[in-house]
């Protein structure tokens, strides 16, 4: 082909050296592209009856034009018999083989064991099925904010077991430790009542949702963070003490965590903890630890809380300062007992003799109304006491019907009593008398 295109071109050259013709150029250029149209025709010919004899062994004699099947002819692409031209024209795996094919004829299968982890497995069609609820474990940050509610509303009802309840439903895990240091952190920013309460809650929680050395890591924390602490609760390194002697009372905390710590503390607030924890202890067992707190709450006699709440009338008599009365009743934390604050203002009233004590109780009463700090019910309570009280006390102070009558009237003027309040204010009742005659009458006594 290459000797061709040579002698082709020697000959064009000649031709044009000699004539200088454009027309013998041309024919040359034709006659070279007419060979190379003619080679591409053969390759392709060639490369299509390949390919046919591929698909079909039977073919393979055939020229390339009877290759081609004719129109509307099925071809074999279909069929399950052997394309390598060795088999004897049997259907592959015996006719089990394909597509939505479902095995040879007269196949037993075997009972196959159902699959748990198939998606088609049915729990109630396999028997007795038994269902856990997993709960993951808690982190740091889901812990503080899923404990801390249960603690505060703890600090309201004081029930131990309502605590224990809900912290059954979560998953502490490995934070077992901070529930006692989480108690105890919130209880020191809190009242004597929260930390007696405190007290209590890690008494009945150890060897149930936490046990000994789950505490004692946790105090080990607080004395530990105790430079911290100081900064909002100044007293923490003596309170801690308390903690640290209450529990060992309690056999929250093991009897040798005091010999733990001896000769290996730096801090100067550690000290000071653990010495007040041992001075608690070398003293009486008895009620001294019991009391720890002191008496708070409604755990005072009631007779003690009636002298308490007189003795705070009496200095606001003197005061006039609204302000440190009500500072002075909240520090009681009885929010149940305040009718009897109630009570023995308006008794206080009745006895008096001067006018300026009703104008200061009705100022009084008013500023707690108006605060929220007494609620309606025990404001209610409080003068329905004295209203059965009044046979008695009209006994002591002749002028206590009318005396009653005005400053009711005056407490609804200033919206401390409500309208139906008012209505049930009582008067003095008829008596009976004897006249000279002998006859007897009802003579209406008035005041």
């Amino acid at each position: 082909m290459a000797s061709e295109e040579k002698q082709y071109l020697a000959a064009a050259e000649c031709t044009q050296t000699e004539d200088g013709s454009e027309a013998a150029r041309a024919g040359v250029l034709a006659s070279r592209e007419e060979e190379l149209h003619k080679a591409q025709l053969s390759a392709k010919a060639k490369r299509k009856l390949r390919k046919n004899s591929s698909r079909d062994s039977d073919s393979s004699h055939e020229s390339f034009s009877d290759s081609i099947e004719a129109p509307g002819t099925k071809g074999k692409m279909g069929d399950k018999k052997s394309r390598s031209g060795k088999g004897r024209g049997l259907p592959k795996k015996g006719g089990a083989g394909g597509k939505g094919v479902w095995g040879a004829a007269v196949q037993v299968y075997d009972v196959e064991q159902p699959d748990i982890h198939d998606p088609n497995y049915d729990d109630d069609k396999q028997g007795e099925t038994v269902y856990q609820t997993v709960v993951p474990e808690l982190d740091d940050h889901e812990f503080e904010k899923a404990v801390t509610p249960i603690i505060q509303e703890y600090f309201q009802h004081g029930d131990t077991k309502e605590v224990a309840t809900l912290l059954a439903q979560l998953n502490l895990g490995s934070k077992r430790s901070k529930l006692p240091f989480l108690c105890v952190s919130m209880a020191l920013e809190g009242k004597a009542s929260h930390r007696e309460l405190i007290s209590r809650l890690l008494a009945d929680l150890t060897g149930k949702r936490m046990s000994v050395e789950d505490v004692a890591s946790a105090f080990d924390q607080l004395l530990g963070d105790l430079p911290d602490l100081v900064l909002d609760t100044p007293e923490a390194p003596q309170m801690l003490g308390q903690f640290i002697a209450r529990a060992m009372a309690d056999h929250v905390l093991p009897t040798g965590f005091l010999d733990s710590y001896k000769g290996k503390v730096d801090c100067e607030q550690a000290r000071v903890s653990l010495d007040k924890a041992t001075v608690l202890l070398s003293m009486n067992r008895g009620v001294r630890l019991d009391n720890v707190w002191g008496v708070g709450g409604g755990l005072r006699p009631v007779k003690q809380l009636v002298k308490e709440m007189t003795l705070l009338l009496k200095e606001y008599l003197l005061s006039t300062d609204c302000a440190e009365a009500e500072l002075c009743l909240q520090n009681l934390e009885v929010p149940h007992f305040h009718h009897e604050l109630v009570y023995e203002a308006v008794v206080m009233v009745l006895e008096s003799t001067s006018s300026n004590v009703s104008d200061l109780i009705v100022k009084l009463l008013k500023c707690f109304w108006e605060s929220g700090f007494v609620t309606l019910d025990q404001m209610n309570r409080g003068f329905k006491r004295v209203f059965t009280a009044m046979p008695d006390i009209s006994l002591d102070a002749p002028n206590s019907y009318s005396t009653l009558k005005s400053f009711v009237n005056h407490c609804h003027q200033q919206g401390v009593i409500t309208k139906a309040l008012q209505d049930q204010c009582p008067t003095r009742e008829a008596k009976p008398a004897v006249n000279e005659d002998g006859s007897n009458c009802v003579i209406q006594v008035d005041q």
